[in-house]
């Protein structure tokens, strides 16, 4: 009588234990879970297209300061030649070079691509810009060339 009792509550335990999920929930799991990266990931990557373009903005306005900063030592602006480079390591033949006038090193922009300096400029004293996230001049949206002017 006593093992008619322990095994009526033990099977009806083990009849109570869910055992998993059936591919029916599994489907509508992942059914939703694909509309919610269908919708909010193009937002979440447009976004960081987005940074990058502040990001390569303001990498271009440190340059320009310390471009001007040169300027101010030196008397002119580095040439296309001597390009960023010369923020850092003095160019031969400049004797009032007070730099470096970088706290690091001059960083690629970031895509990748090294920033593009021309002295003179067509728009201004000199051109600093970067060619966008595909690397070309011209573009349009992320694309676009990205300049001090």
């Amino acid at each position: 009588m006593t093992s008619s009792r322990l095994s009526t509550p033990a099977r009806a335990l083990s009849l109570r234990i869910p055992r998993g999920f059936t591919l029916l929930e599994l489907l509508v799991v992942m059914v939703i879970i694909g509309l919610l990266a269908g919708y909010v990931g193009p937002r979440f990557f447009s976004q960081i297209g987005k940074s990058e373009v502040n990001t390569a903005r303001a990498q271009i306005d440190a340059f320009e300061k310390a471009l001007d900063q040169y300027r101010l030592d030196v008397g002119r602006y580095p040439a296309t030649e001597q390009g960023l480079a010369a923020l850092m390591q003095a160019p031969a033949g400049v004797s009032r070079w007070a730099g470096p006038y970088l706290k690091k090193a001059v960083p690629a922009d970031p895509w990748g691509q090294p920033y593009q300096y021309r002295q003179p400029g067509e728009h201004g004293e000199f051109d600093l810009l970067s060619w966008g996230a595909d690397g070309k001049p011209g573009g349009e949206g992320i694309d676009a060339d990205i300049g001090n002017w």
